[in-house]
């Protein structure tokens, strides 16, 4: 008996393959710009404090993570009020969490469409089977497991990518959650230590 999985199967197949490494690059590129940012900041901080701003900048630019971007946005407007400051640090924020967010809404459409497309592989499947017995008056128990087999097959693979990709895209989104967290304490510290800095002067 030869069993086929037929077009959605391999579709499916397709979009776990896809799935897997966009987790891997993601998975890889969050650990990668995730750091200490508390030791990052109080380093800057202390190269700011000996009037080093150019200095302090081209650490943030030679860290060349998030946090470290941020934090020279907010260097880069130092002088130029708070509420400036702020604006632009929000806007710098905004635009590395679309960065880091970026292929993330593929595992999540993947998830949701793979059960789907598992039923639509049943559907067609069974599909099958009827017509098969319709179009023929003696039919083989062979071609009728085969055209049922297509149908499970497809419903299984489609729970079988969802499942996994879902656990994918959670362990993604925790972890750039926790960069967000970072990324944004780091932004209202350095915010801060200007602000404490311009009511000194």
């Amino acid at each position: 008996m030869t069993i086929s999985g037929g077009p959605v199967f391999w579709i499916l197949v397709a979009l776990a393959v896809a799935a897997v490494v966009v987790f891997f690059e993601r998975f890889f590129e969050l650990r990668r710009v995730q750091i200490d940012w508390q030791d990052f900041v109080k380093g800057v901080v202390n190269v700011l404090g000996s009037g080093n701003a150019e200095e302090a900048l081209a650490i943030c630019e030679d860290t060349a993570v998030p946090v470290a971007n941020v934090v020279a946005t907010a260097i880069r407007h130092r002088d130029a009020g708070a509420q400036v400051l702020r604006e632009a640090v929000d806007s710098q924020g905004r635009a590395e969490i679309g960065r880091l967010d970026r292929r993330l809404a593929a595992l999540a459409i993947i998830g949701q469409i793979a059960p789907l497309l598992g039923l639509l592989g049943t559907i067609v499947g069974f599909v099958k089977t009827i017509l098969l017995v319709n179009s023929q008056e003696l039919v083989s128990r062979v071609d009728l497991l085969n055209s049922s087999m297509e149908a499970l097959l497809s419903a299984a693979l489609g729970l079988g990518v969802a499942i996994p990709v879902s656990v994918m895209y959670g362990v993604l989104r925790v972890r750039m959650d926790r960069i967000v967290v970072e990324m944004e304490a780091a932004a209202s510290q350095i915010a801060g230590y200007f602000a404490t800095r311009e009511v000194k002067k």
